[in-house]
C-alpha cells in the first residue's frame, strides 16, 4: 500500500512518529517528505496507520489520508528515505513555545544547560526559520550548522525525542547569543546574563528572537521609554515571567489564561489592575496587552532577572517593518543589543488576540498563528494583497486560503518590499500559480504595485474589490457561511462613489454585494489631517449642526468653512467614535492608529441609555450629526457615549434585520475593526438576538483590515469558478 498524509505533518517529528509505528507493527517500508506531503510504503498500510493515529506528535494535524493499492517490493526493516519535491501546501505548524522537557535541559546539568536554542520535535521556531518545502535541514536558517557528533547520534536514534530533528544543536554545534553594547564592546561570556543585570540597572535594550527582534526595559523605565521611543501614548506590550507575575498587573480570565498559556503565546488583551505603573502600559485604557516567555532566552533571562515583567515591544523604526538585520537595529540607538548569530528568515510580530464571550478575535495574526490555512468550498489559484493598513496578504490553492503573517501599514518605508517578500514564500510553499490577483479598490494604494508585477508575471487577471465586500467577505469565509447582511465598521475604505465608507450595511455574497443602508456623510476638512487633529471633525459637525465653534480662531474657521463643501465626506464609524471621543473630552488627538475610540471605549462599557439621543433612518442614511448638540461639557459622559452608539447600532442593526428578512439571508454579521470594541459587539449580538438570525462574528480571521485579503481571495476564487 501506498499513503499520502496531507496537513501539519512535517516539522513536528511526523517521520520518527511513522517509524516507531512500524516498528510497533512489524511492519518493512519506507517513508518520506514528497513536498509538503508525507508519503508511506509499506506492506502493512492499515497497521501502521492504526499505531500512527495512536500516537500522533502533539503539533501534527491530519488533514487527509489516500491509500493506494501499490504491490510492496522492498526489503525487509523499515526506513527514512530522502525528501522528494513534488508535494503542494505548507504542511509545517507555526512556531511553538519551548516545551517542559527541553526547559528541563535548559536549567538542568546536562551538556544543554543554560543553551538558548535547545528545541526537540514538540517545539520551538518552525516557519520563521524556513527557506522552502519539504521541511529538511538544508531549507531551514541551521543549514550553515553542522550537527556535532553527539547531535547527530541523538538525529540517528529513533528512541530519542530529536530523531530527525530538523534543528537539533547545542553548545558545540548550534547558534550562539553574544551581548554587544552601545559603544561597541562585544560580550561573548554570559551575555544573557549581563544584559538581565543591565535590565536591572535601567538600561534600555534589544533582543533578538526567533522572528524579529524587540526593544525590552523593565517597567521602572516606562517614562523615559516612552520618550525615548517616542511613543507617548501607544500601548506597549508587557511580557511577564510567570503566570503569577502577570496576575500582579492583570485579571485574566480562565479562557484568556489558556490563549496566555497556550504554544502559541500570543499577546492577549487582559484587564488590568489600576496601578500607576498599568497606566503607564496603556494610558486611558481599561486592557494591557501581556504574553509570557516563549523562547529558551526568554526563560533564562527571566531567571536572572530581578524583575518580574519587561516591556518588549517590535524593534523598528516607528511605522517601518520590524528590523531582523543585527548592524540596521543599532541605528536605534539603545545602550545594548542581544544578538545571535542564526538568520531571521520569515519575520514575524507577535499574535495579538482580545476574547469576546468565549471566542478569539485576532488583532494581528502572526507568530505562533501561522502558517494557517481556512478551508473553503472554491477551487483555483489565486492571490491577494489586502488595503492599506494592518496589511496582509493571501494565497489560495487546492481549496485554501493561506494568509501571511502581519506586515504593518502599507503607506511606510519597506512595507510593500516586506508584502511582496511574504506573498512570494507563500506562494512558494503553498505551490500557487495565480489565475487572479485581487487588490483594494482604492487608486493609491501602494500594493497596487506589486499587483501589476505579479500578474504579468503569471498571466493573471487583476481585480478590484470594495474595501468593506472585502470585510464581509472575510467575515463569511470565517463562518463558513455564502452570504449574509453585514455591518462593516471601521475607520475608512474607499467607496464605490470614491468617498470614504465606513458605517455599512451591506447585503454580501462572494459574487456580489448591495449597500442597504450607511451613516451620515460627515466631510473631512483637510482629508488626512482631520484624522488627526480631531476639532476639524468638531467644526464639520457643529457647522451641519448650526452651532457655534469656538476650536479655532475666525482666521482658521473662515477657511474650514470653504472646505465643507469641497473635502471628502466620509460615513466611516470610527470617525464617529473619534468625533465622540473628542466633543466628550476624552480624546482631543489621535497620536496612534484607533487611540480616540479605544479611549472610549471604558465609558461605553460603563454607561447606561438615557433619553434624548434617539435618531433616524432617512432613505437609508443613518442620521448621526444632530446627536453632537449640547454635548460639551456633560458629566454624564458615559451615559450620553452608550446612548449615542447605542441608538446608531439600534438602526444599523434594525436595518441589516429588515434585509435579511427580505432577502431570505439567515445570518446577520458584524466586522471592521470597529467590531473589536466589546461594549458596540455586544450591543450588536443582543440586537440580533431578538431576530430570527444567526449572529456571527469573527473567530480565525482578523477582524479589521488584517482580515481583508482573505475576504478578497475568497472572492476572487468565486470569480475563478
Amino acid at each position: 500500500m501506498r499513503i499520502t498524509i496531507r496537513g501539519t505533518v512535517q516539522g513536528v517529528g511526523f517521520r520518527p512518529a511513522v517509524y516507531r509505528a512500524a516498528e510497533r507493527c512489524g511492519a518493512s517500508g519506507a517513508v518520506w517528505n514528497d513536498g509538503s506531503d508525507v508519503v508511506i510504503d509499506t506492506d502493512s498500510g492499515d497497521g501502521i496507520l492504526e499505531e500512527l493515529l495512536a500516537s500522533l506528535p502533539p503539533l501534527a494535524r491530519i488533514e487527509s489520508v489516500e491509500k493506494e493499492d501499490v504491490p510492496y517490493t522492498g526489503e525487509r526493516g523499515f526506513s527514512i528515505s530522502p525528501s522528494g519535491s513534488s508535494g503542494r501546501g505548507a504542511s509545517i505548524p507555526a512556531d511553538s513555545a519551548v516545551c517542559d522537557e527541553c526547559l528541563k535541559e535548559i536549567f538542568g546539568d546536562g551538556r544543554r544547560s543554560g543553551y538558548p536554542f535547545t528545541t526537540c520535535t514538540g517545539c520551538g521556531p518552525r516557519f520563521t526559520l524556513l527557506k522552502g518545502m519539504p521541511y529538511d535541514r538544508p531549507l531551514t536558517s541551521m543549514e550553515s550548522f553542522p550537527l556535532c557528533p553527539e547531535c547527530g547520534r541523538e538525529y540517528s536514534d529513533p528512541a530519542d525525542r530529536r530523531f530527525h530533528h530538523q534543528t537539533v544543536c547545542c553548545p558545540e554545534c548550534g547558534p550562539k547569543y553574544r551581548l554587544e553594547l552601545a559603544n561597541g564592546t562585544a560580550v561573548k561570556d554570559d551575555p544573557i546574563g549581563k544584559l538581565a543585570r543591565m535590565l536591572d540597572e535601567g538600561s534600555i535594550a534589544v533582543v533578538k528572537g526567533w522572528g524579529g527582534m524587540y526593544i525590552c526595559c523593565s517597567l521602572d523605565e516606562l517614562p523615559r521609554m516612552r520618550e525615548w521611543y517616542g511613543r507617548r501614548n501607544k500601548p506597549f506590550a508587557v511580557m511577564a515571567g510567570s503566570m503569577e507575575a502577570l496576575r500582579r498587573y492583570a485579571s485574566p480570565t480562565e479562557e484568556e489564561e489558556m490563549e496566555l498559556l497556550s504554544p502559541h503565546r500570543p499577546i492577549v488583551l487582559v484587564e488590568k489592575k489600576r496601578s500607576r505603573v498599568t497606566e503607564l502600559m496603556s494610558p486611558g485604557l481599561d486592557n494591557v496587552g501581556m504574553f509570557l516567555p516563549y523562547a529558551g532566552m526568554h526563560h533564562i533571562l527571566f531567571s536572572r532577572l530581578e524583575h518580574d515583567a519587561l516591556v518588549m515591544t517590535s524593534a523598528n523604526i516607528p511605522g517601518e517593518p520590524m528590523i531582523v538585520d543585527d548592524e540596521a537595529v543599532k541605528e536605534l540607538g539603545a545602550d545594548a543589543y542581544l544578538l545571535h548569530d542564526q538568520p531571521i528568515v520569515n519575520r514575524a510580530d507577535d499574535s495579538v488576540l482580545r476574547m469576546f464571550e468565549g471566542r478569539t478575535q485576532f488583532i494581528r495574526r502572526s507568530r505562533g498563528h501561522v502558517p494557517f490555512g481556512l478551508s473553503v468550498p472554491h477551487a483555483g489559484d489565486a492571490v491577494a494583497l489586502g488595503a492599506q493598513e494592518n496589511l496582509t496578504g493571501s494565497v489560495a490553492s487546492r481549496g485554501k486560503i493561506w494568509p501571511t503573517q502581519h506586515i504593518g501599514n502599507g503607506e511606510n518605508i519597506g512595507v510593500p518590499e516586506y508584502l511582496e517578500e511574504a506573498v512570494r514564500t507563500q506562494i512558494r510553499l503553498v505551490g500557487c500559480s495565480p489565475q487572479i490577483v485581487a487588490e483594494d479598490l482604492h487608486p493609491g494604494y501602494s500594493n497596487r504595485r506589486l499587483a501589476r508585477r505579479l500578474a504579468e508575471e503569471y498571466g493573471a487577471e487583476i481585480r478590484d474589490i470594495q474595501h468593506h465586500w472585502g470585510h464581509a467577505a472575510a467575515l463569511m469565509a470565517d463562518n463558513s457561511v455564502d452570504s449574509c447582511v453585514a455591518l462593516a465598521l471601521d475607520g475608512t475604505g474607499h467607496g464605490d462613489d470614491g468617498k470614504a465608507w465606513g458605517g455599512e450595511v451591506m447585503s454580501a455574497d462572494f459574487e456580489g454585494y448591495r449597500r442597504v443602508a450607511h451613516l451620515e456623510e460627515i466631510p473631512l476638512l483637510g482629508s488626512e489631517r482631520a484624522l488627526y487633529d480631531l476639532r476639524r471633525l468638531g467644526f464639520a459637525i457643529d457647522a451641519m449642526n448650526g452651532d457655534e465653534n469656538r476650536d479655532f480662531t475666525d482666521r482658521e474657521s473662515a477657511v474650514l468653512s470653504k472646505l465643507m463643501g469641497k473635502s471628502v465626506a466620509t460615513t466611516s464609524m470610527g470617525r464617529l467614535l473619534d468625533a465622540l471621543s473628542f466633543y466628550l473630552g476624552v480624546c482631543t488627538e489621535r497620536t496612534y492608529d484607533g487611540e480616540p475610540a479605544m479611549r472610549l471605549e471604558p465609558l461605553l462599557a460603563h454607561g447606561r441609555l438615557v433619553e434624548g439621543f434617539e435618531t433616524e433612518t432617512v432613505g437609508g442614511v443613518v442620521k448621526t450629526a444632530h446627536l453632537f448638540s449640547g454635548i460639551r461639557g456633560r458629566a454624564d459622559k458615559a451615559d450620553v457615549a452608550y446612548s449615542i452608539v447605542h441608538n446608531v447600532m439600534q438602526e444599523m442593526v434594525q436595518a441589516a434585520v429588515e434585509e435579511a428578512d427580505r432577502s431570505g439571508i439567515g445570518c446577520v454579521g458584524i466586522t471592521g475593526g470597529v467590531s473589536y470594541n466589546a461594549p458596540i459587539s455586544k450591543l450588536f449580538r443582543d440586537m440580533v438576538k431578538s431576530s430570527d438570525h444567526l449572529s456571527i462574528q469573527h473567530k480565525d480571521v482578523p477582524n479589521g483590515d488584517g482580515g481583508i485579503s482573505v475576504g478578497q481571495a475568497a472572492i476572487a476564487l468565486r470569480m475563478i469558478r
